[in-house]
């Protein structure tokens, strides 16, 4: 299994900044992705960014958060964080992390999902 740990989220001011990050750990044979996704109130879950696991470490982003949010990942472990600027209120929601893996050579990929972190954006 995949365990997902969230930290961050809490209150911004519109405009502001705020980080989440997300720490994976467990026993997989590999890890190809980890994202961040976020359901808002009456919304459906919707993708904000990925990062590849792999070498190349390419990066995904919804139109809505590009050129604001940037996700980025430690090189040694398997620590993704989600920087966001110029947060906007329609940013607010419950921010899970996402990390898309194959437990065994024999078995497929899966999907793992983290308890979410939420933000809140306020004045």
């Amino acid at each position: 299994q995949v365990q997902l740990a969230e930290f961050g989220g809490g209150l911004v001011q519109p405009g502001g900044s705020l980080s989440v990050s997300c720490a994976a750990s467990g026993n997989w044979y590999r890890l190809y992705t980890m994202a961040w996704y976020r359901q808002a109130p009456g919304k459906e879950r919707e993708h904000v960014a990925t990062i590849s696991c792999e070498n190349d470490g390419a990066t995904l982003y919804a139109d809505s958060v590009k050129g604001r949010f940037g996700i980025s990942k430690e090189k040694n472990n398997n620590v993704v964080y989600l920087q966001m600027n110029n947060v906007k209120p329609e940013d607010a929601a419950v921010y899970y992390c996402n990390a898309d893996a194959q437990l065994s050579y024999w078995t497929s990929r899966e999907a793992f999902w983290g308890q979410g972190t939420q933000v809140t954006v306020s004045s």
